[in-house]
């Protein structure tokens, strides 16, 4: 079985753990924790980069940050995992969805405006499988109405827009280390502080509500319970595991990137012959290699193209169920406008495996695959 994702390993994951247990100390803020601190912001350039045990954890902090309350409204597009939008309802948000891109599946930032009220308290995108919102447009209107932009670039990290790291746009980014993302550390997370005016109280919030953080850089003489939080730290072990990863992350992303590009180049024939589409990347986007797929012309072919591959030992998975549609999306969220593609368009896609060692016989193998299955279905 080809599986749609392998955790990524260098090899020098055990070796720095090892080390981790050695120094004594693995709990959260350890060396490798301050050492993964480090690359994030002298890498993309952020004020504050703090790693979280999640990026769900990482957007509940944006949530306490931005003081949201029962009330309050929160923009985001539908197409998306539920943790962009969990922090948020669990704080008393109304979240307010708007419809996408059939392009890039990234929201569609012409109908953000129509949203907008006095009750808009934020407004979240998501750069979707790496490739960059539309941050020029984006960014004028949050500054327009003076809303804070959350950027969830959980699948993005180091994709740039307009040769900018995605993470760096925002007020608020978010990161996600999960066994999925192109850099893991298992469980795990970051978030990324660009307007200073939250790095303390990011600090304190992600410390159970204590200024521990300026006492152990000795500003005060003891620390306290100073604000509400929770235990967000994760382990020194999880944050060794990331460090292996984040030394070499050029090296990751790039076979990434190369993986993509030659399923783009090996399925060109099939997609021109009207067999499916492929993603499209706007020029102003360098993307990450995160997330290869296709768009059938139906659900039902979609589910036909799955169970074919299948049997013939492939993973090949579809992706978001719009939240909006969900048991909870109808409670807490309702959807502004028209929804002309993001329903469309989610029943449409499929994701290819793509992950660091995927080989060149394994991609063959599922191109000879896909190339058997339409021609079985002409």
């Amino acid at each position: 079985m080809i599986p749609y994702n392998k955790p990524p390993f260098t090899g020098n994951e055990f070796i720095y753990m090892q080390n981790a247990l050695a120094k004594g100390k693995i709990s959260g803020d350890g060396v490798y924790t301050k050492r993964c601190h480090e690359w994030l912001e002298k890498t993309l350039g952020v004020n504050k980069a703090l790693l979280t045990t999640s990026c769900t954890h990482a957007l509940e902090i944006a949530a306490i940050l931005l003081e949201i309350k029962a009330g309050d409204e929160v923009i985001a597009p539908s197409y998306t995992f539920v943790s962009t939008v969990n922090a948020f309802v669990l704080r008393g948000a109304k979240i307010k969805f708007v419809d996408i891109h059939p392009d890039t599946m990234n929201i569609d930032e012409s109908l953000i405006e129509a949203a907008i009220n006095e009750k808009t308290k934020a407004i979240i995108i998501v750069h979707y499988a790496g490739v960059a919102c539309n941050m020029d447009k984006i960014q004028a209107l949050t500054q327009k109405y003076n809303i804070p932009l959350i950027e969830d670039a959980a699948q993005a990290i180091l994709s740039t827009y307009k040769d900018k790291y995605l993470g760096t746009f925002g007020d608020i980014a978010t990161l996600s280390f999960h066994e999925t993302k192109n850099l893991s550390m298992g469980e795990g997370g970051a978030i990324l502080i660009n307007n200073p005016k939250y790095i303390e109280r990011a600090e304190i919030i992600r410390e159970k509500g204590t200024d521990r953080s300026k006492f152990f850089r000795g500003e005060v003489d003891k620390y306290t319970w100073v604000d509400m939080g929770s235990s967000y730290l994760p382990s020194d072990l999880n944050a060794a595991y990331l460090w292996a990863q984040l030394e070499q992350a050029d090296q990751i992303i790039n076979y990434r990137v190369n993986v993509w590009y030659k399923y783009y180049s090996k399925l060109q024939e099939l997609a021109s012959q009207n067999y499916f589409t492929m993603p499209s990347i706007p020029d102003s986007c360098k993307h990450n290699g995160h997330i290869f797929f296709i768009k059938l012309p139906s659900l039902e072919v979609r589910q036909k193209l799955i169970e074919f591959l299948k049997n013939t030992g492939i993973l090949a998975i579809f992706h978001y169920v719009p939240l909006h549609s969900s048991t909870a999306g109808k409670l807490y969220s309702r959807f502004v406008g028209n929804d002309t593609y993001t329903t469309k368009e989610s029943e449409r896609i499929l994701r290819l495996p793509l992950y660091y060692g995927i080989t060149n016989n394994e991609i063959d193998y599922i191109i000879m695959q896909i190339t058997a299955f339409f021609s079985m279905n002409r």
